[in-house]
């Protein structure tokens, strides 16, 4: 059965950083592309970042590119989302999942950005 688990959301105000964790199982995590998203009530759900197997390439969404940075520990199966001067824009949930996408997804983590 497929499940990831997002954590390390929080309230953070602006200009600050958080680092978000998946923890993902039920699949060959080592063997599959991984994005992050948001969503919104307004936006619906966005692409943040994906990252590819061995973590060596990374593409990001431009709202977000040169403030996150993704990463993976394929040896224990984990994703990460590292967010530096974060905007009150980036409060959403996060998500993360595998490319293509499983279907079922986590609960998602709170971030957000307020003074």
């Amino acid at each position: 059965q497929v499940q990831f688990v997002e954590s390390g959301g929080g309230l953070v105000q602006p200009g600050g950083s958080l680092r978000l964790s998946c923890a993902a199982s039920g699949f060959l995590f080592s063997q599959s592309f991984m994005n992050w998203y948001r969503r919104t009530p307004g936006n619906g759900r966005e692409l943040v970042a994906w990252i590819s197997l061995d973590g060596d390439s990374a593409t990001y969404a431009r709202s977000v590119k040169g403030r996150f940075t993704i990463s993976r520990d394929n040896t224990k199966s984990t994703l990460y989302l590292q967010m530096n001067s974060l905007r009150v824009e980036d409060t959403a949930v996060y998500y993360c999942n595998a490319q293509p996408n499983f279907a079922s997804w986590g609960q998602g983590t709170q971030v957000t950005v307020s003074s």
